[in-house]
């Protein structure tokens, strides 16, 4: 970046951005999108930084300081804050804004944080302003914050649990450790509240089509060629379901174990999680200029382990009802 470059014009260029990415087809600011695309640009920010979760604690305590109030408190309702793979997608778009901008500012990373900050400040101070209450909104900005961070952290930890315990531990292949992960997160689905429902391919179940999308564009950031050749040769609706069962019950102990010690208790979650992670162990697999599984290979196999775990997790459930 230019010396010369002045600081409120690089603020008020970004403000522009999260504006113009957070306008309805109204030409009316959709609130909660602004604030996950805001949350977005915090979190590639504190990934910048050795320690991101202690990153976070600091930056939510010096913006209690500015805004001179706590995040309001207790629970929040279910509507409170969007499904969590909307929340995902949101904040990789300001990720993926905050990356973007950061190309100007690789000299130094605090700073860049500090600006963020700074417009966050803003940000919430003008939304109290057209009525919404500053508690309540700094509240719903820390919990997509603190939400995407942990996907992005549990990510990253799933695989290396995979890579530690099963590649090298176990001596698992790359395909069978993304049909794992992905597997793992099509068990989730199914087991989240009233998610079992009949399908036909290629429509899948809302929730089992949001969550494979989680996976499909992990994938595709990573350098995995984008198409429509995830679902070719997917089971018809009238087979037996064909889980991978030994995969399954290989990794989910591990699963399980890693979400109870990061509090990661809702399915769903879970879910965006492993399918973030599922979405980075193909992009190794069937990623560069000689892959160990091609790409046309590789994607049907993930979303295969994904929707044949759901099938079968499903029709277990159907059947003792």
């Amino acid at each position: 970046m230019s010396v010369s470059f002045d600081k409120a014009e690089f603020s008020a260029h970004m403000y522009k951005c999260l504006m113009t990415q957070a306008v309805r087809a109204e030409e009316e600011i959709d609130g909660m999108r602004l604030l996950q695309r805001l949350s977005g640009v915090l979190v590639e920010t504190l990934l910048l930084f050795d320690e991101p979760e202690e990153g976070l604690e600091t930056t939510i305590a010096f913006l209690e300081d500015l805004l001179e109030t706590p995040p309001e408190s207790g629970a929040l309702s279910e509507q409170a804050l969007p499904p969590p793979w909307v929340l995902d997608y949101e904040t990789e778009q300001g990720r993926g804004l905050a990356r973007q901008l950061f190309e100007e500012w690789l000299d130094c990373a605090y700073e860049f944080h500090q600006i963020v900050v700074a417009l966050t400040h803003q940000i919430i101070l003008q939304m109290e302003q057209d009525g919404q209450p500053r508690a309540e909104t700094f509240r719903l900005f820390v919990e997509c914050t603190v939400r995407a961070l942990g996907y992005e952290i549990a990510a990253q930890e799933l695989c290396d649990i995979v890579i530690e315990k099963k590649i090298a531990g176990e001596g698992w292949s790359l395909p069978e450790s993304v049909s794992a992960l992905s597997a793992v997160a099509g068990r989730c689905v199914a087991l989240s509240q009233n998610a079992c429902t009949l399908f036909a391919i290629p429509s899948l179940p809302d929730k089992l089509d949001q969550i494979a999308y989680v996976m499909t564009q992990e994938a595709t950031r990573l350098g995995i060629p984008a198409g429509s050749d995830w679902r070719f040769g997917l089971a018809a609706n009238d087979t037996p379901a064909d889980a991978p069962y030994d995969l399954i019950f290989g990794l989910t102990p591990h699963c399980r174990a890693f979400f109870k010690a990061i509090r990661m208790g809702n399915l769903m979650d879970q879910a965006v999680a492993c399918a973030k992670a599922a979405g980075r162990m193909l992009a190794i697999a069937a990623g560069g200029e000689e892959p160990d599984l091609e790409p046309v290979i590789a994607k049907p196999l993930a979303m295969m382990a994904m929707t044949e775990t759901y099938r079968t997790v499903c029709g277990r459930e159907m059947a003792v009802m």
